[in-house]
């Protein structure tokens, strides 16, 4: 019986092998049967060694084959997908010089980085646009996410506020999404896409996110009209512009080959560094530190766009935690049973007043209520303005989207007035004072102890509490001194303004 199996098992190969027209064995050739055997290609199969790799977006764009073999850390990677010309300048060796004379701040800008190329890397695969790209925080903000520049541009990308708020990056009092990892990325690169649409040249477009789309149309349009080039090198531009690529092209160059210029670079591996992780509850930083395992100000360097110790779901419904910790938050989360998880709120606040009487309201120190809302001496909070502040142990309700996606903080100069006493006119009443000195009737009525309706003598001293600066206000006619040095603060403002935030350098 076992001689027949094998009988058989010969005889289906030997068909087998006769049903084949040539060609290599076991593969059906479509070439007709007159055909030479000579003149028929032979099929010889690739197996790749190694894992098969993804195509990326940018691969399929070029219409170049693919590499087959993996990337052996971030930094091969983004060689891989250089794309943009290089710029042939003195100032690009100026800057190779700069950048190699300087070990310690290319290995903490390196070192800074490496949380957040793989992703920038990512995305820029994803919509085929050149790895270069990954490099220009470098450039921007050594890759410091809560880097300020003397203009108020933010986030390792150096968004302006108006250009921020162009493309839906959300500045209110709880975050700055110029500061945020994935969304100031998406909008960088939102931006940049938009600006080479425009000039069709990748210098250009990075002369425009420095210097502005219509300063580099007007520069363009200049040297057109005088019969100049139109590239990068020949427009006149701001000095700071004339180094930005420059720059770029010298860490490329870096980048590119370490050695050359005696450099080392960190090895980032070609992996993820964070992930993205729900939460659907108000939740204190330091809790989300804490649940994560992680120190706070690992937690910050990637949610670095918090204002604030309270990160509210209904604005920001993601946090991002380095890869290994996030199965741990979750787990921690789910175990967590300890009542809330926010211990801060946010209040509405119903009309304008002074931070002492804010205080007071939510059973804080006025030192803290200045401290967590970052609100400067001598400012009145105004009306509707959003101020974080405890939350009371019954509270069970979580932020509104509403405030959370748009609370702000509105403040006005405490106004400070001084107990003075003028003389009255004739005929003064107490409607005419306060018409001339720009107060309330009841006021001055109250001031006085006299009814709304009641006149003053000829040269009778009326008490009048006046603001103590009235440099917008003439001063009035009738001879005004001072009878008590006592200073009070009005409750009602006259004029809106701030201080500015402080702002330091790249």
């Amino acid at each position: 019986m076992k001689f027949l199996h094998i009988v058989s098992l010969v005889g289906m190969l030997w068909l087998t092998g006769c049903a084949t027209t040539g060609g290599a064995p076991g593969v059906a050739s479509n070439t007709p049967d007159d055909t030479p055997t000579s003149s028929r290609p032979a099929h010889t199969p690739i197996i790749p060694k190694g894992p098969l790799q993804p195509i990326t977006a940018a691969n399929a764009s070029s219409q170049e084959v693919a590499s087959l073999s993996t990337p052996a850390d971030l930094w091969d990677r983004i060689r891989r997908g250089f794309a943009m010309p290089d710029l042939q300048h003195e100032l690009v060796q100026d800057r190779e010089q700069w950048y190699a004379s300087r070990p310690d701040y290319m290995q903490r800008m390196t070192e800074r980085s490496s949380k957040y190329l793989f992703h920038i890397v990512e995305e820029l695969e994803r919509r085929g646009m050149p790895t270069e790209l990954a490099l220009l925080p470098y450039i921007e903000s050594a890759f410091n996410p809560q880097a300020v520049s003397s203009a108020k541009a933010a986030g390792m990308w150096q968004f302006m506020p108006a250009t921020g708020s162009y493309f839906d990056l959300k500045q209110n009092a709880f975050r700055d999404d110029r500061r945020d990892v994935l969304a100031s990325t998406r909008a960088a690169l939102d931006y940049l896409q938009k600006l080479y649409g425009m000039f069709g040249d990748w210098h250009l477009a990075l002369a425009a996110y420095n210097w502005g789309e219509g300063s580099v149309g007007r520069a363009i349009a200049r040297n057109q009209k005088q019969g100049l080039g139109t590239s990068y090198t020949d427009l006149n531009m701001p000095a700071e512009t004339r180094m930005y690529v420059p720059k770029l092209q010298a860490v490329k160059n870096i980048v590119a080959n370490p050695e050359a210029f005696k450099t080392e670079l960190p090895v980032i591996e070609n992996h993820p560094y964070f992930q993205t992780v729900d939460i659907t509850h108000d939740i204190d930083v330091a809790l989300a530190a804490s649940l994560a395992g992680i120190r706070e100000a690992d937690f910050r360097a990637l949610n670095p766009s918090f204002h604030k110790p309270v990160i509210l779901a209904a604005g920001t419904p993601q946090i991002l935690l380095p890869w290994d910790n996030a199965k741990v938050f979750q787990r921690n989360l789910e175990a967590h049973n300890e009542g809330q998880y926010a211990s801060w709120t946010v209040w509405s606040v119903p009309t304008t007043m002074t931070v002492a009487e804010a205080a007071r309201r939510t059973d804080m120190s006025e030192s803290d209520l200045r401290s967590v809302n970052n609100i400067p001496p001598r400012m009145m909070i105004k009306a509707g303005s959003a101020l974080i502040v405890p939350r009371s142990a019954t509270t069970r309700q979580d932020v509104s989207s509403h405030l959370a996606d748009n609370g702000q903080v509105a403040l006005a100069p405490e106004i400070v007035t001084r107990r003075t006493s003028v003389r009255a006119r004739k005929g003064e009443t107490v409607a005419t004072l306060a018409r001339r000195y720009k107060v309330s009737a009841a006021n001055v009525a109250d001031w006085n102890d006299v009814k709304l309706n009641a006149a003053f003598k000829a040269g009778q001293q009326v008490v009048m509490y006046l603001p103590v600066r009235q440099s917008s206000a003439p001063a009035p006619r009738a001879q005004a001194r001072s009878v008590s040095s006592k200073v009070v603060s009005a409750s009602t403002p006259k004029r809106r303004g701030g201080t500015p935030s402080k702002v330091r350098r790249r």
